[in-house]
């Protein structure tokens, strides 16, 4: 009977351990190093996320934020896009990566080095810009933003890392060398590993802000901390092109997990390529990846939407940039808690109820928190009696409410919004793969957080020349429900085009 039992409980330890870790040891050279590039990418994207906002912020006010994105970010991103598909015409992959990444490794190390300690002599003096601003209100954004403008291109440096290293170089390396089968277990544990970077990343910046009282006021205490942190961007940005160098080399030749020879070979018989003309007629033709954009775009919009409006009462809460930065850096260490939590939670969900039940979770995540925050922000008179039971200030619990939102947007995000779309791309061809993800996550990204700054900037205009974020929250909260019913239908519509080409891929391997 003992020896009956043995081989029944074998199989329920090894559902249970799968259930946990569904890592295979013999796949682990492959999954461990790709996780390992998300850790360093992502904790470089945390540093930079909440670097920019200081510095922009501080300077220039959460309003300018809408300006710098529509006339700065998207412009640059259509930019790298049509750079993008020219290289990649011309270039290896490996080639193509490095190509992309070293200049922002490059430009993060010299704004710390050079460019910051010499902002006095490069920017326009305080006098300037405020005369402009009263001789013309309506711009007075944009004028904000010329007064500290290399903030604000470290401000679009840092929005194209998250938009071509994470989106674009990260991903489209794991949907080229990853299968189906893989991806369903890998991609949900990627994100896991990336947020306890963002948890050490979210530490390091509280850390290596939280110094001013070690030095004496007329030292520049924020240029010591952003020297160190830079310091650590570039740390981890060579290590990331370490990672990938040894991946080429060690992983990529092996066929257990990476048919290379077969692969080209396929490329190059049935998909010649395409000029830069091409390239975007073919992407425009596509319903998939035009599904794929509008979730891309419906997470931009609606993010952004709540974001510029809770960091227009962090700037009140917080006032200098030290301060300023310790609290995203808290932010940033809660948001990897949640996300990990939230990873471990729904990591089951994709397999057992299907790539819906996936996609959908972080739109209705967003509507529901979205809504609640606004509430609170157009309401704040009538709830006073909240803050006042809590002893607090209304701005204090404008900020703290609306950090959960975006710690729990950003978890549902990171581990089932991503995870998911990526997955999309999987049974695409090589084309669509390399130029369609590139026009969708880099372009279609910075639509997205730009179409939410076209219409806060609409608002900020035409409301009046003293509108803030507070004074056209109603009309961006209604924009904001609106935005993710589009997405959520979206996502619907992808659901069975992404199902019929997996099925289809299915029977094309069978037959083979």
């Amino acid at each position: 009977m003992s020896v009956q039992a043995l081989p029944q409980q074998e199989p329920k330890f090894s559902k249970f351990r799968a259930a946990i870790w569904p890592i295979q040891g013999s796949e682990m050279k492959k999954f461990l190093p790709m996780g390992m590039m998300m850790f360093f990418i992502l904790f470089n994207y945390t540093i930079l996320r909440d670097t920019k906002d200081t510095l922009v912020v501080g300077a220039s006010g959460a309003e300018a934020i809408s300006f710098l994105k529509f006339w700065g970010v998207t412009p640059a991103s259509i930019l790298f896009v049509i750079l993008y598909a020219k290289l990649s015409n011309v270039l290896s992959k490996e080639s193509l990566f490095y190509a992309c990444i070293i200049p922002f490794i490059v430009f993060f190390g010299a704004f710390a080095l050079i460019i910051y300690p010499n902002k006095t002599l490069l920017h326009p003096t305080t006098e300037t810009v405020q005369a402009l601003q009263q001789a013309v209100p309506a711009l007075r954004f944009i004028f904000a933003l010329w007064g500290a403008w290399s903030y604000a291109i470290f401000y679009i440096m840092s929005e194209l890392w998250g938009s071509v290293v994470i989106s674009l170089l990260f991903w489209q390396f794991a949907n080229e060398i990853t299968r189906t089968g893989e991806a369903k277990r890998f991609y949900a544990l990627f994100p896991l590993l990336g947020n306890i970077a963002l948890m050490l990343s979210g530490w390091t910046v509280e850390y290596l802000s939280d110094i001013r009282s070690l030095y004496p006021p007329e030292v520049d205490a924020w240029g010591i901390s952003l020297n160190y942190m830079m310091g650590a961007v570039v740390i981890a940005g060579i290590t990331t092109i370490m990672i990938y160098w040894w991946m080429t080399r060690n992983v990529l030749t092996d066929p257990f997990y990476y048919d290379a020879a077969e692969t080209n070979k396929k490329v190059k018989k049935d998909k010649p390529k395409m000029s830069i003309g091409e390239s975007f007629k073919y992407l425009l033709t596509s319903p998939y990846l035009g599904f794929i954009a509008l979730l891309v775009l419906g997470y931009g919009m609606a993010i952004n939407l709540v974001e510029v409006t809770w960091k227009s009462q962090l700037k009140l809460q917080y006032t200098t940039e030290n301060d300023y930065s310790a609290f995203m850096g808290r932010f940033s260490f809660w948001t990897g808690i949640a996300t990990i939590a939230l990873i471990i939670l729904c990591k089951g969900i994709v397999r057992r109820f299907g790539w819906f039940t996936g996609a959908i979770l972080t739109p209705i995540v967003l509507l529901i928190t979205g809504v609640l925050f606004y509430t609170f922000v157009i309401f704040r008179v009538e709830l006073d009696w909240i803050t006042i039971a809590m002893g607090t200030t209304p701005v204090f619990m404008a900020v703290m409410i609306g950090a959960a939102q975006n710690i729990l947007s950003k978890g549902t995000k990171y581990s089932l919004f991503d995870p998911t779309k990526e997955m999309s791309y999987i049974p695409l061809d090589q084309e669509l793969k390399v130029k369609g993800k590139a026009a969708v996550d880099v372009i279609g990204g910075r639509l997205g957080k730009s179409g939410g700054a076209v219409v806060q900037q609409f608002l900020l205009v035409v409301t009046s020349t003293t509108a803030t974020q507070i004074t056209i929250a109603p009309y961006s909260c209604i924009v904001m429900i609106v935005v993710i019913l589009a997405w959520m239908l979206s996502a619907g519509g992808l659901s069975k085009m992404y199902n019929q080409k997996i099925a289809e891929k299915e029977r094309e391997l069978k037959a083979a």
